[in-house]
């Protein structure tokens, strides 16, 4: 992959540091997003007729400045506040950060190569001692051997620390009652006990399920022929016991799944066509997905495929699991990713709350 300039000669420099990331087995769509991303870079540079090299903390504060006038062409995202202006919707401060990140990762590339003549990164940033403490905390790509020390970014946009937004019960019955392929109930009800996430699930092989043992085995592989992957670089297993989802997926692979496919992959895309024994692709899931829901009439915003995970880990939160065993279950790599659950369904808070109501006056009650 590679970034061209308006003559059409690829930028060495951001082609350099996509190779790299290709190289340290980066998935493909965080390759075409780092891309992307550096294509406003570059953009921004070329009005202002400035090399790669001439980019420093002044310009990053323009630069800033610059992006959140920029138009959105993406859909907006639920709970994210953005700008809207008379010729539509900005970007968001998500995205916005998404970029400096990038750019900021691109530059620590520069240095660390000697492509850029500065030894501090434009983006500025700080020490975060609180990630500092923490067991196995992701590293950002390509910081020099010499500084591994974690930092923070200290140009940023504030954003809205969200809560996610659990599937209610009637809803998804609503949703597995419109799924009459046996494939696509499995998939729903493996992702919504198991937690899994779309990417996970698409990349099950066969091998990978043990009936006899409930529970099935979450890979890193970089081998479906769609594309789909496993974020976690982690294997893990992932214990079924409520007797839902594997069921479900005996009954498919018994009774619908291809049996010529040569495949091992679990999930094919099955029917009569001539494709039908070839793997079921995340941009196929995400179809199944607001099919059904649109016929069960709750199709929103924020129902997608990765909802059933959101609703597995709320649940299990709410039933007393504690935060680091849930985060083993799903794969976190940072607790954070893990507290928006406790945050969401925090017990010590409720139970505080219950106690201090036990223990004080009671209001009189109106006659």
């Amino acid at each position: 992959m590679a970034v061209v300039d308006d003559s059409g000669v690829p930028v060495s420099e951001v082609s350099a540091f996509l190779s790299s990331l290709a190289v340290r087995d980066y998935s493909p769509n965080t390759v075409r997003a780092y891309a992307y991303d550096l294509m406003k870079l570059l953009q921004f540079l070329d009005e202002r007729g400035e090399p790669v090299s001439g980019f420093s903390p002044m310009l990053a504060t323009e630069f800033l400045g610059w992006l959140r006038a920029q138009s959105s062409s993406g859909r907006a995202q639920r709970s994210q506040l953005g700008l809207v202006s008379g010729d539509g919707r900005r970007l968001s401060a998500r995205t916005c950060n998404r970029v400096l990140a990038a750019v900021s990762s691109f530059y620590e590339f520069l240095i660390s190569c000697g492509g850029y003549a500065q030894v501090e990164n434009p983006i500025l940033r700080e020490a975060d001692q609180a990630s500092a403490r923490v067991l196995g905390r992701h590293r950002p790509p390509l910081l020099t051997s010499a500084d591994q020390r974690p930092v923070r970014r200290i140009l940023r946009v504030r954003t809205v620390d969200t809560l996610p937004r659990p599937i209610p019960d009637e809803t998804y019955l609503a949703l597995l009652g419109q799924l009459d392929k046996l494939r696509d109930r499995a998939l729903l009800e493996l992702m919504h006990e198991g937690g899994l996430r779309p990417g996970e699930v698409l990349g099950l092989h066969l091998e990978d399920i043990s009936y006899g043992r409930k529970r099935v085995t979450v890979r890193h592989r970089d081998d479906h022929p769609q594309g789909a992957r496993q974020k976690s670089r982690r294997d893990r297993v992932v214990d079924l016991l409520e007797d839902r989802a594997l069921p479900a997926l005996n009954r498919y692979v018994l009774l619908e799944r291809p049996p010529e496919a040569q495949t091992s992959l679990l999930f094919l895309i099955g029917g009569r066509g001539a494709r039908r024994d070839h793997p079921l692709s995340y941009d196929g899931l995400v179809r199944l997905f607001q099919r059904a829901a649109t016929r069960a009439g709750v199709r929103e915003p924020w129902l997608t495929p990765h909802s059933p995970r959101h609703t597995h880990a709320t649940r299990m939160t709410e039933l007393g699991m504690r935060e680091l065993t849930l985060m083993r279950r799903l794969g976190h790599a940072h607790p954070d990713s893990t507290k928006v659950y406790v945050r969401l369904t925090d017990h010590q808070v409720r139970d505080d709350y219950r106690a201090a109501l036990e223990q004080g006056p009671q209001p009189e009650t109106a006659r």
